[in-house]
């Protein structure tokens, strides 16, 4: 399964990229999790399973929005209180509950 957050710069994202692999291992889930900028984003999504968007990037939800709803992956912007304590686990949750409830994994 693979999820990709994206942020600005693709940089503030790192940290909570870290908390959430961490969380994945603690649980035993099998997950590939990168962070890109906004502009990098198009390159990833024919390889992703679920996309996060950033809480400062919350603008461009609705042009990812169009994107996963062609290629059947959800989308959806970070709980700011989750990204702003770096809530891995939080984080990672969520994103398997979207998963779960749209697109087939990869």
């Amino acid at each position: 399964m693979n999820i990709l957050l994206v942020c600005a710069a693709g940089m503030s994202t790192s940290l909570l990229v870290s908390k959430m692999k961490e969380a994945a291992d603690s649980k035993g889930v099998n997950v590939t999790i990168q962070a890109v900028s906004a502009d990098q984003a198009q390159k990833h999504l024919d390889e992703i399973d679920v996309l996060l968007l950033g809480p400062q990037v919350r603008y461009k939800l609705p042009q990812f929005k169009k994107e996963g709803e062609k290629r059947g992956i959800p989308v959806d912007v970070i709980n700011p209180a989750d990204y702003g304590r770096i809530n891995g686990q939080g984080v990672l949750e969520f994103a398997l509950r979207l998963i779960g409830e749209g697109a087939n994994p990869r």
